[in-house]
């Protein structure tokens, strides 16, 4: 797999050892929630997602540049809203709130994004978030992602839960990177 880089981060796969680094933000329960996970509940919980949901494809360790430490998650999934599951894919993210309000996720993005149509060849990209997230809306509306539609979703912690899906294909990615 890919590393990726961008300014202040480095994407690179996770290992078995960034359990500790992801028990540290994915316990706060002001992140799993808002993306639709409970909160971990312990090292081995966290060391058992790297090993399962991490180890996908295009899924990303965020690591901070200064620190070394591992302060997020970013990648791409598949989704059932794709035209063609081959090149189309979602993206998602997940970042230590130590760390929220820099820029640091549309950074990231940007870079998935930049990934996803040039390095992987997807035709399109999707991205969703909960209604009530308005810290992922900023994210989608600052890497230029057009609202799709809403839906009613239930997860773990809600029932009917208005989610936004916006998608970005490579012909506006390459216009808005002209």
């Amino acid at each position: 797999m890919a590393i990726l880089e961008t300014a202040r981060t480095i994407l690179r796969p996770f290992t078995e050892a960034d359990a500790e680094d992801v028990y540290a933000y994915a316990q706060d329960p002001r992140v799993g929630p808002i993306a639709g996970w409970k909160p971990h509940e312990s090292v081995e919980e966290s060391r058992e997602i790297i090993r399962t949901v991490f180890a996908a494809p295009h899924v990303f360790a965020v690591v901070n540049r200064e620190t070394g430490r591992v302060i997020g998650s970013a990648g791409f999934v598949r989704h059932g809203k794709a035209q063609d599951g081959e090149k189309s894919l979602a993206t998602g993210y997940a970042l230590s709130p130590a760390y929220w309000g820099r820029g640091i996720m549309p950074e990231v993005v940007a870079e998935l994004l930049r990934h996803g149509f040039v390095d992987i060849g997807l035709s399109e990209i999707w991205c969703t978030h909960y209604e009530e997230n308005h810290r992922s809306r900023r994210v989608i509306e600052k890497n230029g992602f057009s609202y799709a539609f809403t839906e009613k979703i239930s997860d773990e912690f809600f029932s009917d839960r208005p989610t936004c899906f916006y998608f970005m294909t490579r012909e506006m990615w390459e216009e808005r990177n002209a």
